[in-house]
C-alpha cells in the first residue's frame, strides 16, 4: 500500500509510457499533415475534444469507482480477519481458564491446547496471505507456528488455509471430549470459525473472479482513441507557425492525465497481487500475529511491520 503523499514521476511514467508514445506520434502526424503538408481538412472541429473527453471521463470514473470498491472490500475483509482472530484467541484462552475448578481440568493439557490453537490461528493468517499472493506456503511465517504433523498435512492439501480451519474445528471437539472445553464453549468457537471461513471465501472470490474485463478493455481502447484524435482537434485552434508546435506538449499532457487515471483503476481492481499499491497483507498478518501472541502472555513479540523509507507498506 502506498502511504506517502508525494510520488516520484520516474516511478509513474513506466505505467503510461505506451499512451505517451501514442500521444507523441499522433501529435506529430497531425502537425505534419496540417502545418507541413498544408492539408487543413485533417484538422477536426475543436468542439469534438471536450465532448469526447467528457464521455471518457464518465467512463473512467465508473471503472475507477468499481476498482476502488474492490480494493476497499479487500481491506475490509482483512480487518474482519483481524477482529475474528483476536476474538477466537481470546475465547480459547478464557474458556480453558474458566474450567480450572472442574474435576476434568488438567492445567498442563489446557496450557498446551491454548498454545496449539492460538499458534495455529496465526499460521492460518499467514497461510491465507501466502495463498492469496500465490507464494510458497511451505516456507515462511506459517510453517513456524504449526506442529510437524500439521505442517506436513497442510502441504498435501490443495487449500492449506481451509484445512487449518478444519483442523481447528477438530481440536475443539477433542477438547470438549477430554474436558478442556465444556458446556457451550464449542458453539461460540464454531461461530468464530464460521466467520473466518466466510472471510476466507470472500478473499478467494476477489482473487479468483476479476473485475469485468469488458470495462478494462474498452476503457483502455477509448482512452487511446481519444489520445489519437485529440491533436487533430487541438491543432486547428492553434495559430499557424510556431504556435502549432504546442500541440505536441499539450497532447502529451492531456494524455498523461487520462492515462494515469485509467492505470489507477487498472491496478486497484486486484488487491492481493503483492504489489506496492495492494492491500498490505504482510502488515495485517504481522499485526494479528503480535496481538495473538500477546493473548498468550508473550512479551517478546516480533517487530511491527512498518512502511519502508520509500513510503510503501507491504
Amino acid at each position: 500500500m502506498i502511504v506517502k503523499r508525494e510520488f516520484d514521476p520516474r516511478r509513474v511514467v513506466p505505467y503510461v509510457q505506451r499512451e505517451l508514445a501514442i500521444a507523441a506520434g499522433a501529435s506529430l502526424v497531425a502537425l505534419a499533415l496540417v502545418e507541413w503538408a498544408g492539408i487543413s481538412e485533417a484538422a477536426l472541429p475543436f468542439g469534438l475534444a471536450p465532448v469526447l473527453g467528457t464521455a471518457l471521463a464518465i467512463f473512467l470514473a465508473f471503472r475507477n469507482n468499481a476498482s476502488a470498491a474492490r480494493w476497499n472490500e479487500g481491506a475490509a475483509l482483512w480487518a474482519g480477519i483481524s477482529s475474528y482472530s483476536r476474538v477466537f484467541a481470546r475465547l480459547i484462552v478464557t474458556f480453558t481458564a474458566s474450567h480450572r475448578h472442574t474435576p476434568q481440568f488438567d492445567a498442563v493439557r489446557a496450557e498446551g491446547f491454548q498454545q496449539e490453537m492460538v499458534r495455529r490461528q496465526i499460521a492460518w493468517v499467514h497461510m491465507l496471505r501466502l495463498q492469496l499472493r500465490g507464494q510458497d506456503t511451505a516456507a515462511g511465517d506459517a510453517a513456524g507456528y504449526l506442529p510437524p504433523h500439521d505442517r506436513a498435512e497442510a502441504q498435501r492439501r490443495h487449500n492449506p488455509a481451509a484445512w487449518l480451519l478444519q483442523r481447528q474445528g477438530q481440536r475443539i471437539y477433542d477438547a470438549m471430549a477430554d474436558g478442556t472445553l465444556q458446556g457451550f464453549d464449542s458453539f461460540q468457537l464454531e461461530g468464530c470459525l464460521l466467520q473466518l471461513s466466510v472471510l476466507q471465501g470472500n478473499c478467494e472470490r476477489l482473487k479468483m473472479i476479476p473485475a469485468l474485463r469488458q470495462y478494462g478493455y474498452f476503457t483502455r481502447i477509448f482512452s487511446q482513441l481519444f489520445i489519437v484524435l485529440l491533436p487533430f482537434c487541438l491543432i486547428g485552434a492553434l495559430a499557424p507557425g510556431s504556435q502549432r508546435w504546442l500541440v505536441v506538449p499539450l497532447t502529451m499532457l492531456v494524455a498523461f492525465v487520462f492515462a494515469i487515471i485509467e492505470r489507477v483503476g487498472a491496478v486497484n481492481e486486484d488487491p492481493f497481487e503483492n504489489r506496492i499499491q495492494d492491500v498490505p497483507l504482510t502488515a495485517y498478518s504481522r499485526a494479528i500475529e503480535r496481538d495473538l501472541l500477546a493473548t498468550l502472555g508473550e512479551r517478546d513479540l516480533p517487530p511491527a511491520h512498518t512502511p519502508t523509507a520509500d513510503g510503501y507498506l507491504a
